[in-house]
């Protein structure tokens, strides 16, 4: 058989589409088995939400996840599908995304009556604080973090919004400025609303309306890092610890967008001679 640089071209070419059809379905076994071993260690059933920038498309365009309908659509299958007395193990990986997509996550989550755990790898903000607020247990790493739920109106702070209409007189308030503000108004009144709704069955009601107040009223930037102590000072049921298993299936989630600029060997204690 001749190979002209036309051929080799074509196998190039036919290599570079398979290869990353082929990494995806060899890392979507070995999630499969990881899954299946925590599943049967912990008695549970597991199920994933995690959003890493992807390539989408076989020139390699990179688009950020976010929490959206699918996902709920999704989870909240998985959770209708899991019998009552069933344990339900959440792993969490999120920037957050869509309130309405969040909240009814988070309500199905709460409606399950067998225990719910949620385990935060890295970090779950904005809505994924929101799904993790409703969960019986927030398992969390030393590092990990939460996120306020103040809501966002066209990439703005609802609270900010509403703190610059009521800093000048109203006249001195444009129309434009007023109706981001009502829409600000509304907008974090449901979200506060949402978040007592799916705490109280586990917290007091007047806990549960202090800690969405905090949450929601913008005293911090969104994307302020809540670590475990804040998180459990705040009132949340938090465990510092996550299982090694937990751990050692977020590595199975790989970004390919970009190469890491982290590198280290493995450890080798002092000492250690091979044989």
């Amino acid at each position: 058989m001749d190979f002209n640089l036309s051929t080799v071209f074509f196998v190039f070419f036919l290599i570079m589409v398979l290869q990353p059809i082929l990494m995806g379905r060899m890392f979507a076994l070995r999630r499969a088995q990881a899954i299946r071993a925590i599943e049967r260690k912990r008695g549970s059933r597991v199920i994933t939400m995690i959003h890493r920038q992807e390539k989408r498309s076989l020139f390699g365009f990179s688009m950020s996840s976010q929490i959206g309908l699918e996902d709920a659509q999704s989870i909240i299958s998985a959770i209708k599908a899991t019998p009552d007395d069933t344990p339900i193990d959440i792993v969490l990986h999120t920037p957050g995304g869509l309130v309405i997509a969040s909240m009814q996550i988070a309500r199905a989550i709460e409606a399950h009556p067998a225990k719910v755990t949620v385990f935060v790898p890295i970090y779950a903000m904005s809505g994924g604080t929101l799904m993790a607020l409703a969960a019986d247990e927030i398992v969390m790493g030393e590092f990990s973090m939460l996120g306020p739920i103040d809501p966002q109106i066209m990439g703005i702070s609802a609270a900010s919004i509403i703190a610059a209409r009521d800093a000048k007189p109203i006249e001195h308030v444009s129309d434009i400025a007023l109706v981001l503000a009502d829409v600000s108004d509304k907008a974090t009144a449901q979200v506060k609303r949402g978040a007592v709704e799916i705490m109280t069955p586990r917290l007091a009601r007047d806990k549960a309306e202090a800690l969405a107040e905090t949450l929601t009223s913008g005293q911090w930037t969104h994307d302020y890092a809540l670590t475990p102590a804040e998180a459990t000072d705040l009132g949340l049921s938090i465990t510092v610890g996550l299982p090694q298993e937990v751990l050692e299936l977020m590595t199975l989630y790989p970004s390919p967008v970009k190469q890491s600029a982290v590198e280290f060997l493995p450890f080798d204690p002092p000492g250690r001679r091979m044989g």
